[in-house]
């Protein structure tokens, strides 16, 4: 088996396990045999005093076709 990694963003107004879920949910609208995701990265926008939006940057791989 060989297996490719892509990075991607997600977002949510909700929570960073959402911006996870929006990410990998986004991903599998093209791309098949995802395996699994890592998340390298969790931001946040703020807007005074409130976070507005959660952003989590991952990388999802998935297998190969031959």
């Amino acid at each position: 088996m060989v297996l490719k990694k892509i990075e991607i963003i997600g977002t949510s107004p909700d929570a960073f396990y959402k911006a996870v879920e929006n990410a990998v949910k986004e991903a599998a609208k093209t791309v098949r045999d995802m395996k699994w995701v890592e998340v390298t990265k969790l931001g946040a926008k703020i807007k005074g005093e409130e976070i507005t939006e959660f952003k989590a940057t991952v990388k999802i791989a998935f297998e190969v076709e031959r």
